[in-house]
């Protein structure tokens, strides 16, 4: 079976590696699938958006684990949801529910058996001790309702809505990619219609005309806007740092409207 793992955990510490050696020593033959260790540090909505961006490759059956948890040994729980075939493991924070958008969740279960955590249960590091044991073992074939007890409900992130009005969409950016591309919220749907070679973007003085096919459509090293794998408004530069050139920041305004 697979394990996917996304994390805020980077790749000097050590963190990743004991969580792949906690499933070895439980299911030797789980595969374990990298998705993302460069989530910026506690920051929910970008790892929430890389598993939901992710999960559709995987075949059904996958087991994702995604620890993005600034909470680790507070109140909010460990959970495991189960969804259209496949299982989701982290904490109950809301860095697993845009991967479930519009769907609906067949078991929800909190992670409460300490039969199946690892022993001594550290207070600081839920991925080794609860969330990889517990993608293990369901790995292995142990049933779900073992795990814990059924609950109702998990955390939703609330998606920061565009605001359309009659002439213009306000956005913001809410994740930069290591490549220094400003992915906004505005989606592909927001902007139905509407002639692209007539859209104007700003960004602070920054002006993007038009939104071009590809990357390369636009000469030089300008600014460009695109719509990206994710379906999502996105400002870049060719061969370039769209972050560098703008200064941008998750939560800056982006203003579009059609020209004239």
């Amino acid at each position: 079976m697979i394990i996917t793992l996304t994390t805020d955990f980077g790749t000097v510490d050590p963190f990743v590696g004991i969580m792949k050696g906690v499933i070895a020593g439980i299911d030797p033959d789980a595969l374990v699938v990298d998705i993302s260790h460069g989530i910026p540090p506690q920051d929910l909505m970008a790892g929430a958006l890389i598993l939901q961006h992710s999960v559709s490759y995987f075949p059904r059956g996958t087991i994702h684990v995604a620890v993005v948890d600034p909470g680790v040994g507070g109140s909010r729980r460990p959970l495991l949801i189960q969804c259209d075939g496949n299982y989701f493991i982290g904490p109950d924070n809301g860095v697993l529910s845009l991967a479930l958008e519009g769907k609906t969740p067949t078991g929800i279960i909190h992670l409460s058996n300490p039969a199946f955590y690892l022993q001594p249960t550290s207070a600081t590091f839920h991925g080794r001790d609860i969330f990889a044991p517990a993608a293990a073992h369901l790995s292995r074939g142990v049933a779900a309702n073992l795990l814990g007890e059924p609950v109702g409900d998990f955390v939703r992130l609330q998606w920061p809505e565009a605001l359309p009005t009659a002439d213009k969409i306000d956005g913001k950016i809410i994740y930069v990619d290591s490549f220094g591309n400003l992915f906004t919220n505005i989606r592909d749907r927001d902007l139905q219609g509407l002639p692209n070679d007539k859209i104007v973007i700003s960004l602070g003085n920054q002006i993007v005309e038009g939104v071009a096919s590809n990357y390369a459509a636009v000469a030089g090293k300008k600014l460009l806007a695109v719509i990206n794998s994710w379906g999502l408004l996105e400002i870049a530069c060719y061969k370039g740092s769209a972050q560098r050139r703008t200064g941008a920041k998750i939560g800056d305004i982006v203003h579009l409207h059609i020209a004239s």
